[in-house]
């Protein structure tokens, strides 16, 4: 189904180029400017499974996307930057931020030498527990899993299921079947249960999986030390806080905050949702996070940005470069605001 999805959203996406309607729709739905959602920046992988492949892009696609945004004349600016304009509705020229989320090693090795590159600003949301080494990627872990399996055997509800990871397209459908399970349970207990025993069974360490792809404070600190980056939060834990009480979700941002605060002595004022969809960021979110005192809190709701956004400060849309689509071709399609038009059904604000 999700590779259905993909062909469908690439066909979509080659549509709009080759039709040159994006061309005819630019003037109307690119609105202001964009924020581009990254979470890992690093050379292509061989694999023939790559389950988390959308997750990441190559510097060269990196600096494809600069490069066409310095060519249309759009400013590339922060997050700062990109907050006041709003405020202000200073809209004479047409801007973009870039953000990288959870904290990858990578968006220092290989991210920041094409920033540098532009002269482009940028925001890396970190969350906190994966600076400390002791995060949960959950994902990455699950793909560890399926990676190594022949069979994946899991019980779910009643039933045991004795799922095939015999071939790459077996492993795709497995990874599928149980990231959705995963993702759909009731709390955050229950994932780190199931995700810990499927690594106990397959000897994947996810600790060690954490310190080998995620920044240690040491690192971030370096990153922040450049002029170009700003670093926001992104909880503790990286959960689902639509999943979680009210305080509990509080304190995840106001601790994550905190932590960032301590290790940068610098204010973070920024922050991004973990997942960022409907199912993980919604009105009480947004409350929770102007309750906190961010200045901005970016979704992972596709949609460019409008002067309406000034009045939606926590519960901005963000612009995704997914690794599934890395084809020059496809940045004037995404400039021009038609693709995450269509997706939004052709809705300016989507903040509920």
């Amino acid at each position: 189904m999700k590779q259905l999805r993909n062909n469908v959203i690439r066909a979509g996406l080659g549509a709009l180029y080759f039709s040159g309607a994006h061309h005819l729709l630019r003037p109307l739905l690119s609105g202001v400017g964009a924020i581009f959602m990254l979470h890992h920046v690093r050379p292509a992988r061989e694999a023939a499974f790559q389950p988390n492949r959308h997750l990441e892009v190559t510097p060269d696609f990196l600096r494809a996307t600069l490069r066409h945004l310095r060519s249309r004349d759009i400013d590339i600016v922060s997050m700062d930057e990109l907050h006041e304009r709003l405020v202000q509705g200073r809209f004479a020229r047409r801007f973009a931020a870039f953000t990288l989320d959870d904290g990858y090693r990578d968006n220092l090795e290989h991210a920041l030498p094409v920033l540098r590159e532009f002269d482009a600003p940028s925001t890396v949301y970190v969350a906190s527990d994966f600076a400390e080494g002791v995060g949960r990627l959950w994902w990455t872990a699950l793909e560890a899993v399926v990676a190594k399996a022949e069979q994946v055997e899991v019980q779910i509800g009643r039933a045991v299921l004795r799922l095939d990871a015999s071939t790459p397209a077996a492993k795709q459908a497995t990874f599928d079947r149980l990231h959705d399970w995963l993702r759909a349970l009731p709390g955050e207990h229950d994932l780190k249960r199931e995700i810990e025993a499927l690594c106990a069974k397959h000897d994947v360490d996810m600790a060690a999986l954490c310190r080998g792809l995620c920044m240690s404070w040491d690192e971030v600190k370096q990153l922040a030390a450049d002029p170009l980056m700003t670093i926001g939060a992104h909880t503790i834990s990286h959960c689902n806080l639509a999943k979680q009480s009210e305080a509990t979700a509080a304190q995840e941002m106001a601790a994550s905050r905190a932590r960032i605060e301590h290790a940068l002595d610098r204010p973070v004022q920024h922050f991004a949702y973990p997942y960022g969809d409907r199912e993980a960021a919604g009105e009480r979110e947004f409350l929770l996070a102007a309750s906190a005192g961010f200045k901005t809190a970016v979704t992972t709701r596709p949609g460019m940005l409008f002067a309406e956004n000034a009045g939606h400060m926590t519960a901005l849309p963000r612009v995704s470069l997914n690794g599934n689509y890395q084809d020059a071709r496809i940045l004037p399609v995404l400039t021009s605001g038609a693709a995450t038009a269509m997706w939004n059904g052709f809705r300016r604000i989507a903040a509920a």
